[in-house]
């Protein structure tokens, strides 16, 4: 079989969690009573360029809380927004709202109300900051130590995306430092070094799975030298609710809970640094950490990671490994007694975006590929380089239009991409090929892999390295994509 391939496929009764004490509970700080008044103020680093529109009449808006967003799948439920932007010799693209300037990381931004939670690196500090949404005054900030280096020589912040929850923040960084937050205040509820505690492995990127928050747990791929391998926090005190698994580090895929068979379950994708190669999917009583089947799923190059979440659509479960090529993906239908069979390996295989299904088909990047898949089959229907044709090789300082490995969000009928050297596009596919409905440059900057994240209306993008033509530093941009056709 090829280099992505099923090792063996396992097929468990529920599985019990570790039995692991917890190595070091938190302490818990109330809120103080009565609760501190936290007042908007002006930004030091936000520049205001304008004013949004209203939000349109009759127009359906959401919350952006978590990683992949409220349902878990890159889906926005966002209507009336606009899709043709600026022609020719206008201005480029959506109206700028505001942009703040950021320090390293690839974590993409929580929108809860009207408030947005973002997470960085400034010098040796990792930066939790709380905005107003629209307008990018700033309600308050929290800064820790970090020295945290990364050793490919990326990026040196932050990759996990924070959950809001319960009017609470998680995040999770770079070290394995989970914090527990008031979105209000910003009064840090309590606090954990998972790397001390839990003697993470040493890992490729940093600690990078975004923390999930289902049933009152906060779920981590944490990936420890003995186990676990995923770890289950309270939600309101931080103490160590579960361990799973003892053999498969931590993958950069986050965790998606999904109800099967009436049955509520959590799927991790594990697999990071190791020799020789483990990794895969699991399947979590999100519960007790009990495992009720396990699939082994990787590349077999040492150097891969597993950083694609898994894709639940009703009983069929897709994941993928990347970094050689032959079989990458694998579509596994779930039982009633939540066992699992093999429905087809893919083609196609995701590097660290998630694959997004719309119609029973699967489209999504393939590094630089754009790619659909039938979700019931496997077989894939069409590909496609970029919409731009190949990379240029000229000048590396000009301007490319190309998508390269880029990002897929759904939104209000269509596909929003955000490509990784700044190009924004509205794009239709279906089984039968893709059209781009409108494009525009944002910027000319490399690395722009975390994903878009829209919510009432306003779409943030990340632009995680210095603009190449304007020499712009690293920003997070809010557009106006109001009221549109």
């Amino acid at each position: 079989m090829s280099p992505a391939t099923v090792l063996s496929v396992v097929v468990l009764a529920a599985q019990p969690p570790m039995r692991i004490a917890d190595p070091a509970p938190p302490r818990v700080r109330p809120l103080p009573l009565p609760a501190p008044v936290v007042r908007e103020r002006p930004h030091p680093r936000v520049e205001v360029m304008g004013s949004a529109r209203p939000v349109p009449p009759g127009a359906i808006t959401r919350d952006w809380p978590c990683f992949l967003g409220p349902t878990h799948d890159g889906v926005c439920a966002e209507t009336r927004l606009r899709k043709r932007f600026a022609p020719r010799g206008g201005p480029a693209g959506p109206g700028r709202v505001w942009q703040l300037a950021v320090g390293a990381g690839y974590a993409a931004p929580a929108v809860v109300g009207e408030r947005i939670v973002v997470f960085h690196r400034l010098g040796n500090e990792e930066v939790v900051e709380c905005l107003h949404a629209e307008r990018g005054t700033r309600f308050w900030e929290r800064r820790y130590p970090t020295t945290y280096c990364d050793r490919f020589g990326y990026n040196n912040g932050p990759r996990a995306t924070p959950a809001v929850a319960g009017g609470r923040v998680y995040t999770c960084g770079a070290q394995g430092t989970l914090h527990c937050l008031d979105l209000r205040t910003g009064h840090v509820f309590w606090k954990r070094d998972l790397q001390r505690e839990l003697d993470l492995r040493t890992s490729f990127f940093g600690v990078g799975s975004s923390p999930l928050v289902e049933g009152g747990r906060v779920i981590v791929n944490v990936g420890a030298r003995e186990g676990p391998a995923v770890a289950a926090f309270d939600a309101k005190t931080g103490r160590l609710a579960w361990g799973a698994e003892t053999d498969w580090g931590a993958g950069y895929a986050s965790p998606v809970p999904a109800t099967i068979h009436g049955r509520r379950v959590v799927f991790v994708f594990a697999g990071g640094r190791s020799s020789p190669p483990t990794g895969g999917l699991l399947c979590l009583d999100p519960r007790t950490g009990a495992t009720y089947f396990r699939v082994p799923w990787r590349s077999r190059r040492i150097a891969s990671v597993n950083a694609s979440s898994p894709v639940v659509v009703g009983d069929t479960v897709f994941a993928s490994s990347i970094y050689k090529l032959g079989r990458s993906g694998i579509l596994l239908r779930v039982g009633p007694g939540l066992t699992h069979s093999t429905v087809a390996t893919t083609r196609y295989g995701s590097h660290w975006m998630t694959p997004i299904v719309r119609d029973g088909h699967l489209y999504g990047f393939a590094d630089s590929s754009l790619v659909c898949t039938d979700f019931r089959t496997g077989k894939e229907a069409w590909r496609v380089r970029t919409p731009f044709g190949e990379a240029q090789e000229e000048d590396p300082t000009q301007p490319r239009s190309k998508l390269g490995r880029a990002g897929l969000l759904w939104a209000d009928g269509a596909f929003l991409c955000l490509g990784e050297y700044g190009d924004l596009c509205w794009l239709a596919m279906t089984p039968k090929g893709m059209k781009v409905l409108s494009h525009a440059k944002l910027f000319h900057a490399p690395q722009t892999w975390t994903g878009p994240v829209v919510s009432r209306g306003l779409l943030y993008v990340r632009q995680n390295e210095p603009d190449r033509t304007t020499r712009r530093p690293r920003r997070l941009l809010c557009y106006d994509l109001r009221g549109g056709p």
